[in-house]
C-alpha cells in the first residue's frame, strides 16, 4: 500500500499549485484522507481534510480545496493565493476510521497511511 504525493514546486506569492496524493495496493474510496505540511524547525500541522465532509485550518481557508477522484484513486490540494508561509513539505495521509470530531481530522497520530511528501515553495 502507497500513497504517491506530487505537485510541488516553486512558485511566486499570489501563485497556485495543484497536488496530487496517488494512491495503490488498495482502494481509499471509504477512508478518511488528508493534508498536513511541515516547515523546516516546526511541527506537522494539519491542512484540510476529506471524510463526511471537508475540513480546513483557518489559515488556508478560502485559499486551497481537497477534494479526491475515487475512480482515480488520488487526493487532490488545490492551493491559490500562495503565501510564503505556506511553504513547507506537504504530505497525504490516510486512515480508515470514521473521525466523529472536527478536531480528530487535524490530529496527524490517527493517520495510519503516510505519503513521502512533496516540498511546496512560495517566493515574496
Amino acid at each position: 500500500v502507497q500513497l504517491q504525493a506530487s505537485g510541488g514546486g516553486l512558485v511566486q506569492t499570489g501563485g497556485s499549485l495543484r497536488l496530487s496524493c496517488a494512491a495503490s495496493g488498495r482502494t481509499f474510496e471509504r477512508s478518511t484522507m488528508a493534508w498536513f505540511r511541515q516547515a523546516p524547525g516546526k511541527e506537522r500541522e494539519f491542512v484540510a481534510a476529506d471524510g463526511r465532509g471537508t475540513y480546513y485550518a483557518d489559515s488556508v481557508k478560502g485559499r486551497f480545496t481537497i477534494s479526491r477522484d475515487n475512480a482515480k484513486n488520488t487526493l487532490y490540494l488545490q492551493m491559490n493565493s500562495l503565501k510564503p508561509e505556506d511553504t513547507a513539505v506537504y504530505y497525504c495521509a490516510a486512515d480508515d476510521r470514521a473521525f466523529r470530531t472536527r478536531s480528530a481530522f487535524g490530529q496527524y497520530e490517527r493517520y495510519y497511511y503516510w505519503g513521502q511528501g512533496t516540498q511546496v515553495t512560495v517566493s515574496s
